[in-house]
């Protein structure tokens, strides 16, 4: 080795060791005085900061979307938003490392933990077609409780997780006292450069985070929002992007064309008429009921739905696929639909803040007792409160319920039918019953029955697979046969009775759809053509009276239940009967990925993200904003049954936005 090499290797031997070795609390040793050093340790810690920030963003990718190579793709594709997340990662790193006071601290403390959000919108994508949302937090709770059915199915995973969970915090609070007390302390200085440098330029990426308002900087960036298409919007912007574009999620804008003289110059067809008579109405909507003989090389015996075959109107295109039961719950009693809200938001837990229109407070206006009955505990999907906000006379939970039969550890179908026929039986004047039932809920262990009514024969599946369908198909027999005793007691009721029956989303089955070949992964895409989203969402429908018997619906969205159910009543109504007559006639399904036209096979894709589109549908998408968020100015004219109790017209809204375009994503 030359003498220059030596006196080289001695100066980096230095610069190092000022870098990376700690000093005691409170005492500068180890920290250089001369300013050209103390910049040159500000721009190396920086620039290291920069090449963690790097291969944290690159770890996150290869998580969240199970694949290395995807993660380098994501990098090296010149069209996507990783080196602007780069930034932003290095930028939240700087002002973190200047608030500890420790140069790399928050990465190494944090950054494990913070995997753990990617694994989880791996592991969503994986059962429900969807990536992580931000406010996929509000729904922990829901999560935790339905914990013992997830333990049963999958007991060493439950384990692992508990012990993972364990393993995580210790090691996070090991790394912080490891941190503080091993890793170089920063200077007031470079800690106050940090923050100059940091905090102008975290504003900005929050000046450019509403994708509601095109940002010509953020398309600069190849930061480009996709609402309406969410794995897209992982995909091309990556999983730190596009989670944070959706922390806005819960401020929705008005619409292109929203304003008192717009919505005053829409006026319905049709007023309010109750007809001769009011039937009695009872809506089932039963947890993941769907007709498993569809499935392809598997054989059930018997038919485990012969009463739901023998009856069935149609189908109903469900929005969601293996869960999020409150979405579909939300159209079919408000007859809003979920298209119009922004993707991933849950409109039970976020949206639903005031008196709403909704089957229960039209029906008392016309003096119905209307109840929603549902075995579980009022707080899930925050029902005790939203169903306040529909008007229902009562709602009967776990709480207020008296003891339901189980089956399995769920409360039965059966228990519950019986329930809803002896409250009817006592009922004195009309009723509108919502009924949520909960036995098939997922997800579906081996043995969940001990005595089972079906055989499944699924040659080319495993046999926790086929355990698993096994489950699955004994609730279905018992969905029906609770719906077989419903029908029977209507039929020998005097009193005009209308039931209603509707599966809220396919089972999550998983592996078994993948076994059978139904599906080439365990979720569908979001986007395919209309016949394999109609076969993928579909779930068999009943409209059925004891006088005219059962009504041919086709395939059709939940929020065109409220249609149904007053058209079969015989009864009019100026949103329910009028507003969404004339969409039905246009359109069969109103979902983000899909418009169906009447004929059952024609479909419009890629509707959604335009401001403006077919008036009836901006009409629609104005009246549901006016009445979700905006000022009421169409409550006299389409809800004149929105008053309160006394029955004098409820105050309007008045500190609601007024008219403010809507542009999602990019300029239309």
């Amino acid at each position: 080795m030359t003498d220059c090499e030596t006196v080289v290797r001695d100066v980096l031997e230095r610069r190092l060791s000022q870098i990376t070795e700690p000093a005691p609390t409170g005492s500068s040793e180890g920290q250089p005085r001369n300013f050209g050093a103390q910049l040159g340790i500000f721009l190396v810690r920086i620039a290291l900061t920069i090449v963690c920030a790097t291969v944290f963003v690159y770890l996150v990718e290869a998580v969240s979307r199970g694949s290395l190579s995807s993660a380098l793709t994501f990098f090296v594709g010149g069209d996507s938003a990783a080196w602007p997340t780069v930034a932003l990662v290095t930028f939240i790193l700087m002002v973190l490392d200047a608030v500890t006071g420790r140069a790399y601290l928050a990465l190494c403390a944090l950054g494990p933990l913070f995997l753990i959000l990617p694994f989880a919108s791996l592991e969503k994508l994986h059962y429900l077609s969807d990536p992580l949302f931000p406010t996929d937090f509000l729904f922990v709770r829901q999560v935790v409780d339905i914990g013992p059915l997830l333990v049963d199915q999958r007991p060493l995973t439950a384990i692992a997780v508990a012990v993972g969970a364990v393993v995580i915090i210790a090691l996070f609070v090991s790394a912080i006292w490891f941190g503080f007390r091993r890793f170089p302390r920063i200077q007031w200085t470079a800690r106050v450069g940090r923050l100059v440098l940091a905090i102008p330029a975290l504003l900005f990426f929050y000046s450019i985070s509403d994708y509601s308002v095109f940002s010509l900087m953020r398309d600069r960036l190849n930061i480009i929002p996709m609402m309406w298409d969410q794995k897209s919007n992982y995909d091309h912007n990556g999983f730190i992007m596009a989670f944070s574009l959706n922390v806005p999620m819960s401020r929705v804008k008005a619409p292109a064309g929203y304003s008192e003289k717009a919505m005053q110059s829409m006026q319905p067809d049709v007023g309010v008429s109750a007809g001769t008579q009011k039937p009695d109405i009872i809506v089932v909507m039963n947890e993941s009921f769907w007709d498993p003989t569809k499935l392809p090389g598997v054989k059930i015996t018997p038919d485990p739905m012969p009463t739901i075959r023998k009856m069935q109107s149609g189908y109903m295109f469900s929005p969601e696929f293996g869960g999020m039961t409150a979405d579909i719950e939300f159209e079919a009693i408000t007859g809003f639909s979920n298209s119009f809200l922004p993707y991933g938001s849950i409109p039970y837990q976020q949206d639903i803040h005031r008196p709403m229109p909704s089957l229960a407070r039209f029906f008392n206006s016309q003096g119905y007792e209307t109840r929603a009955i549902h075995p579980f505990q009022a707080w899930f999907w925050n029902r005790g409160n939203v169903y306040k906000d529909f008007a229902f006379d009562k709602f009967m939970s776990q709480e207020t319920l008296p003891p339901i039969k189980a089956r399995g550890q769920l409360a039965s179908d059966d228990g519950l039918t019986d329930e809803v026929i002896k409250e009817a039986d006592q009922m004195k004047k009309p009723f509108f019953y919502y009924v949520v039932t909960l036995q098939n809920h997922g997800p579906y262990e081996a043995h969940r029955y001990q005595n089972t009514h079906v055989k499944v024969d699924a040659p080319a599946m495993s046999e926790d697979s086929r355990q698993s369908l096994l489950t699955y198909a004994e609730g279905v027999h018992d969905a029906d046969a609770a719906f077989a005793k419903l029908v029977d007691w209507a039929k020998k009721r005097s009193r005009p009775t209308i039931l209603v029956f509707f599966g809220d989303h396919l089972p999550p089955l998983s592996a078994v759809y993948v076994e059978s070949g139904f599906l080439k992964d365990n979720t569908p895409p979001r986007k395919a053509p209309p016949a394999d989203m109609i076969k993928q969402h579909g779930t068999p429908l009943v409209v059925w009276s004891n006088k005219t018997g059962t009504v041919d619906t086709g395939v059709i969205s939940p929020s065109f239940i409220p249609e149904q159910i007053l058209k079969l009543a015989g009864m009019t109504h100026p949103f329910y009967t009028g507003f969404l007559g004339k969409v039905h006639d246009n359109y069969r399904v109103v979902e983000r990925q899909l418009l169906l036209k009447p004929d059952g096979k024609t479909g419009i894709q890629n509707w959604v993200e335009k401001a403006r589109f077919d008036p009836v549908i901006d009409d629609y998408r104005r009246l549901q904003y006016d009445m979700m968020f905006g000022k009421e100015y169409a409550r006299d004219t389409f809800f004149p049954s929105m008053n309160n109790k006394n029955g004098q017209p409820a105050p309007k809204i008045v500190n609601a936005p007024t008219a403010v375009p809507m542009v999602s994503g990019s300029p239309s």
